[in-house]
């Protein structure tokens, strides 16, 4: 079984901020797959489905961003999910926006998220699926930064960029993560454009 967590933070009141980018790449998984996140448990939200023969799982945490680690721990232990076949979708300052990138274990880059999950599984060999916020002119301000609602221009494009980010997941899930990294890691903006309506740089 495939799982897919998208990170973020619970409640209207972070709704559309861009540390959020990992639910709304779940809620266009799920749109795209008919999979519901409906159910409750493991303090998350999730659901199971299918994406092609892969069995998903489906997981927004309800914890706040700096404690997903519980919430993932919890869900990895019942459903005995092998660390490699976990994804996790996150926003990174550290790419521009309309930008993501996939790569399979590494660091956390002070994302607290990935601290936390990484903190609680005591494991970094999953996969990672970033999306670009951008990074504030002021290097003080990240923390409010990433707490703040995307700008009208941004909340325009995400439709876009998250139909990107589910076709990637789609096909990690499907065709491995290799494949996944040779197309969306390296091909230039205009052939993925043409080939996928994507718009990463």
């Amino acid at each position: 079984m495939k799982l897919i967590i998208g990170l973020g933070n619970p409640g209207l009141k972070y709704q559309t901020t861009r540390h959020n980018s990992g639910f709304f790449a779940v809620d266009e998984i799920a749109a795209s797959h008919n999979i519901p996140v409906q159910l409750k448990g493991f303090d998350a939200c999730f659901g199971k489905g299918r994406i092609g023969d892969a069995p998903i799982l489906l997981v927004k945490p309800m914890t706040f961003m700096n404690i997903s680690g519980s919430a993932v721990k919890k869900i990895v232990d019942y459903f005995k999910i092998d660390i490699p076949d976990m994804i996790v979708i996150h926003d990174d300052i550290d790419l521009p926006f309309r930008t993501i990138r996939l790569k399979a274990g590494g660091g956390h880059a002070g994302h607290k998220g990935l601290i936390s999950i990484i903190d609680s599984l005591v494991n970094p060999e999953f996969i990672r699926v970033r999306i670009g916020i951008g990074r504030p002119f002021d290097k003080l301000a990240v923390e409010r930064y990433v707490l703040e609602q995307f700008a009208e221009d941004e909340m325009r494009l995400l439709p876009e960029i998250m139909k990107t980010v589910s076709d990637a997941v789609t096909m990690i899930a499907t065709s491995g993560i290799q494949a996944a990294m040779n197309l969306y890691n390296e091909k230039p903006a205009n052939q993925l454009d043409n080939e996928n309506d994507a718009i990463l740089r």
